[in-house]
């Protein structure tokens, strides 16, 4: 297994610089093997969509379409994916960002009943609560 930062995940996603973008995709696209996978661990899936938004400017529609593609890429294992699944669909819909909705999946992984914030928007997801 090799591990993949963020900037390899978003060259691949964004295809925005000729030369890493294309080693990216040769990367994701034959050098990596369902015996050998690239690893995405949760602080990269996050990152990568913090970049998608701030530097990219995508809309939240956007990045959960890049989100969903990563994980539909056979030879990545990604940290929590089911988690990282959740967290894509909220984000799809509409209902909260991607950050939010993942802290809320991994809480409840664990057997948190619920999330406490001071962040008004994450109190529109069930699980978090004004503190």
């Amino acid at each position: 297994m090799i591990g993949l930062d963020t900037n390899i995940l978003v060259r691949y996603l964004t295809q925005d610089d000729p030369v890493q973008s294309a080693k990216a995709t040769e990367l994701l696209e034959r050098r990596l093997t369902e015996k050998n996978p690239g690893f995405v661990s949760i602080v990269a899936m996050v990152e990568t969509a913090w970049v998608l938004d701030r530097a990219y400017f995508l809309t939240a529609q956007e990045i959960a379409g890049a989100i969903e593609r990563l994980l539909q890429v056979d030879v990545l294992a990604i940290e929590n994916e089911q988690e990282v699944f959740i967290a894509m669909v909220v984000l799809k819909q509409g209902h909260g960002s991607f950050a939010d909705a993942l802290i809320a999946e991994l809480g409840a992984r664990v057997g948190c009943t619920r999330t406490l914030t001071f962040d008004r928007k994450a109190t529109r997801l069930p699980s978090f609560e004004p503190a």
